[in-house]
């Protein structure tokens, strides 16, 4: 136990969250679990009962937030690995979208991320290291037609953890950036607020429901063996893309990206600055 690493999980009952707090069980290492429900990982506690520490959390909740940091950090006496994973999906077009549902969005996927970072920095700088992990998507590059919301959601994560990163840097503090693609997480079902869709989307419905199938995507437990060597890495990247289909979607997308910045580069061009 005198090498066993402390983990700090948001979001840690299902999907990937559970995957990460098993894998790291399985390594040795502590884990505070943190969920809205964290029922689902009772069994699991109970086999585990002096590496597993179970905390109900509503990462919406800024001080509740901070509770919780303070407690997982004193449960096991430091914080080694901090994975801001809890999120939730808001699934419809940006004209059906209401100002709560948008809202809700932003609250879980942005701003509980921030909350459980702004309580963790005062603990890991005091310890002079730490690792946190942003677990945000392979799509914040860009907006897809019914995930608009959840991805602006997550590319304003990526755009804050990148200025953290700097910033945090001298503590001896690490941030990268995970970024999976499509996992068997529950996410597009028990995570999913649909909008009241209006009939004039009926036809892109159809053919986004045609383009991504019935396929749920794989376990979420495959995904867990890159996190295990992500914390093992010296100096991590500060951008991860997890999965390797995902890997080569992000390139495709990158690469359609240039050629549109590159085939209206003389318009670009017509300005200064």
């Amino acid at each position: 136990m005198t090498n066993a690493r402390a983990w700090f999980v948001t979001g840690a009952s299902r999907g990937l969250g559970r995957a990460y707090v098993e894998a790291a069980l399985d390594a040795g290492d502590c884990v505070v679990a943190a969920a809205r429900d964290a029922g689902p990982l009772a069994a699991l506690a109970a086999d585990h009962p002096d590496r597993l520490v179970l905390l109900t959390l509503d990462v919406c909740d800024r001080a509740a937030v901070r509770e919780a940091v303070d407690r997982a950090a004193a449960a096991f006496g430091r914080l080694d690995v901090v994975v801001n994973n809890a999120g939730a999906m808001l699934f419809g077009m940006v004209e059906e979208a209401t100002e709560e549902q948008i809202r809700a969005q932003f609250e879980v996927n942005f701003f509980g991320a921030v909350w459980v970072a702004q309580a963790v920095i005062p603990h890991l700088r005091a310890q002079g290291f730490g690792r946190i992990l942003q677990v945000t998507t392979m799509g914040t590059g860009g907006g897809v037609a019914a995930a608009g919301f959840y991805a602006a959601s997550k590319s304003a994560l990526d755009s804050v953890s990148q200025a953290l990163a700097m910033e945090v840097a001298p503590f001896g503090i690490t941030v990268t950036i995970v970024q999976p693609g499509g996992y068997g997480t529950e996410l597009f079902t028990r995570g999913t607020t649909a909008t009241e869709p209006r009939p004039e989307y009926e036809s892109l419905r159809a053919q986004l429901a045609e383009m991504w199938g019935e396929d749920a995507g794989p376990d979420p437990s495959t995904a867990a063996p890159v996190i295990m060597d992500l914390v093992e890495l010296p100096e991590p990247p500060l951008h991860l893309i997890v999965g390797s289909d995902s890997y080569d979607m992000v390139q495709q997308m990158n690469a359609a990206r240039t050629t549109e910045y590159r085939q209206w580069e003389h318009l670009s061009r017509r300005a200064p600055g």
